[in-house]
């Protein structure tokens, strides 16, 4: 399945149904009177965050979505019906922005979430309504009031509890395919990760959601490479791995590389728990390891753990170190998961 994780969607809500205009003709019955019934309310446009979605990808094909009309007013006080409903269905995490993009609508960030994004017209009134004592046989209605209709943006925003970050051919693919069951493309050159994945690791008896990105580059914040379009990805984690290449021929260098870009980015990333790994070990003699080691302590601040994804090597103490970190932000965060 492709992934997709922006779209552009035009919704309407439907028009309220148009009230009677009905007069009682009833055998044996003196006087007759008014009876049109009301217009049924138009559908709703609804936005609904399920399970088992992952991607946008629906809202690749289709882009316009119309909720029916309510059901117009009908003899003998008969009121319509209400206009039937429309559910957009897009995955926990996606956030909904007006037609400019940046005017957040609702941020669906867990499962079952619901949110009326366009209210249905109501329907109008049948002249039974507007009998008064001088006027006992109205001739006239009310039509259903119009719908609402927008633009709005859908923008997914994957929740996982770790993500992965690191120049490109760090070793992110390699080792989410290692710690996990997904498939991520690998291969030996840049960018070979075109679009975010999502595996669940295990250590000591727990799980947790571990996402991959495409690989930062310096000035990806204005748009070199692939960009920093998916950085948001990994906003909603609790901690990140920073992935540092053995075969880097300056560690520190690139570590301040990836660091920079997540600054310039902005939104809380260069804040989150950092857990730093110095990968692909298995490539580099005792020597060389013990130098590349020591020019990323100098950039971080702090000795990195060793991991070789290809061998296993380390790849138990970064996912504890990841746990760990896990376990100490949801320890620091309320109920409802935002910072105590």
């Amino acid at each position: 399945m492709k992934f997709l994780d922006q779209a552009k969607i035009y919704i309407r809500s439907g028009d309220g149904g148009s009230g009677a205009v009905s007069f009682r003709r009833e055998k044996f019955i003196e006087f007759g009177g008014p009876d049109g019934g009301d217009g049924g309310r138009g559908g709703d446009v609804w936005v609904e965050a399920v399970d088992g979605l992952n991607t946008l990808i629906d809202y690749r094909y289709q882009q316009h979505f119309r909720a029916k009309t309510g059901v117009h007013g009908m003899g003998r006080n008969r009121t319509g019906a209400k206009g039937a409903d429309v559910t957009l269905k897009v995955p926990a995490g996606t956030q909904v922005y007006e037609e400019d993009n940046e005017t957040l609508i609702v941020d669906l960030a867990s499962v079952g979430q619901r949110f009326r994004l366009a209210a249905g017209g109501n329907g109008g009134f049948g002249n039974q309504h507007f009998k008064t004592s001088t006027n006992q046989a109205p001739r006239h209605a009310n039509p259903g009031l119009p719908g609402q209709e927008k633009t709005i943006w859908l923008r997914l925003k994957l929740i996982a509890d770790a993500g992965l970050v690191g120049l490109p051919n760090a070793g992110k693919s390699t080792f989410l395919a290692t710690v996990t069951r997904a498939r991520p493309k690998i291969a030996g050159y840049p960018f070979t990760t075109l679009y975010p994945g999502l595996g669940v690791a295990r250590i000591d008896g727990r799980e947790f959601v571990l996402a991959d990105i495409p690989g930062l580059i310096e000035g990806a914040h204005l748009g070199s490479g692939i960009g920093d379009r998916f950085l948001g990805h990994v906003e909603r984690t609790g901690v990140l791995l920073h992935l540092v290449s053995a075969l880097e021929d300056s560690p520190g260098k690139a570590y301040r590389t990836v660091r920079s870009e997540l600054e310039a980015y902005g939104n809380g990333l260069a804040e989150k728990p950092e857990v730093i790994a110095l990968s692909q070990v298995d490539t580099v003699d005792a020597d060389v390891r013990k130098k590349k080691a020591a020019s990323l302590k100098r950039a971080a601040g702090r000795p990195p753990l060793f991991v070789s994804a290809a061998t296993g090597v380390g790849v138990v103490a970064v996912l504890r170190a990841l746990a760990s970190g896990i376990d100490a932000r949801e320890a620091q965060s309320g109920p409802d998961g935002e910072p105590r």
